[in-house]
């Protein structure tokens, strides 16, 4: 599955937490399928009919310093067959891996009729329960543990539109299957398999409006596997295949002024070309919100 694209203080973005404040998100994504590709075939599978992949994601963005922020995640996901007459097998539900991030802002200036920022993020994720990551297309997750490094670029212009551009390498682990053969470009006996590292790439077109009220932003995400094998003719996918993906989203994000802190988020994305990966799109909506956490704190601290 293609990773979601939320647009509220994250990893990738360039927006970065004030020392001493949280930033919470709360969002609910909506995700559907019918076709896949199979290596570079694009696939309808009756089998399966239209799968439906519904996510429930909780963030927390932490300002360590003002140009240090953290970020921790835990995304539960529902996979099942929405067709009556179509899928065969029994979806899944569980909590997904739990993530880790730091992001670095290392430079901040202006140049030119506008602003350049850079920055870095290092990431962590591993799976937070138990669950068959080999159940494809109905995993919750690859169930590997996951190293990422990212740089991210963004030039700001005084009118306020923003480009960004974003590279990362993901180093990925091994995930055990509740099997002892596989079939990876050669056969394996053994039931834990390679989860092929990747490269992902980001480009952001951006608009601030209304007083830096409204964002608005079209997203193009690309994600090319260094290694892996294809899905073989009517077999099912597993965390060994070479994924490739072509994905355009657009997103908004609305911060309210009349309640500090309160902002809005809703998005779309669709995957346009892919290798190994379902044609997949999806919509979410969320809630964030800003506090100062230590003044909060000390307010609490002198009532008492």
């Amino acid at each position: 599955m293609s990773p979601q694209s939320l647009q509220a203080q994250t990893p990738s973005d360039a927006l970065m937490m004030p020392s001493k404040n949280i930033c919470v998100l709360f969002s609910y994504d909506m995700g559907t399928f019918d076709r896949y590709w199979e290596g570079s075939y694009l696939r309808t599978n009756e089998t399966i009919a239209t799968v439906d992949r519904n996510t429930i994601m909780p963030m927390a963005a932490i300002g360590i310093l003002d140009d240090l922020n953290f970020y921790v995640s835990l995304p539960y996901v529902k996979t099942e067959s929405s067709e009556p007459n179509g899928g065969k097998f029994a979806g899944v539900n569980g909590f997904q891996d739990i993530g880790f991030a730091l992001k670095y802002r290392a430079l901040r200036r202006e140049v030119g009729p506008g602003k350049l920022t850079a920055l870095a993020t290092a990431g962590f994720s591993t799976p937070f329960t138990n669950y068959l990551s080999d159940y494809r297309p109905y995993s919750i997750g690859a169930g590997a543990p996951e190293f990422s490094l990212r740089a991210i670029g963004q030039y700001e212009l005084n009118s306020q539109f923003y480009f960004r551009a974003s590279v990362a390498h993901l180093w990925r682990g091994y995930t055990e299957a509740e099997r002892d053969y596989y079939y990876n470009n050669g056969s394996y006996y053994t039931a834990w398999m390679d989860v092929p590292n990747a490269w992902t790439y980001e480009a952001i077109l951006g608009k601030w409006l209304f007083n830096t009220s409204l964002k608005l932003e079209l997203s193009y995400i690309g994600l090319n596997s260094t290694s892996g094998d294809d899905i073989r003719a009517y077999n099912a996918a597993q965390p060994t295949n070479k994924v490739e993906f072509d994905r355009i989203g657009f997103a908004a994000q609305y911060f309210l002024k009349s309640v500090k802190g309160l902002g809005f988020l809703v998005y779309h994305n669709r995957v346009v070309n892919g290798r190994n990966v379902p044609k997949f799109s999806n919509t979410g909506f969320g809630l964030t919100y800003q506090f100062n956490f230590i003044k909060k704190q000390k307010e609490t601290t002198d009532e008492q």
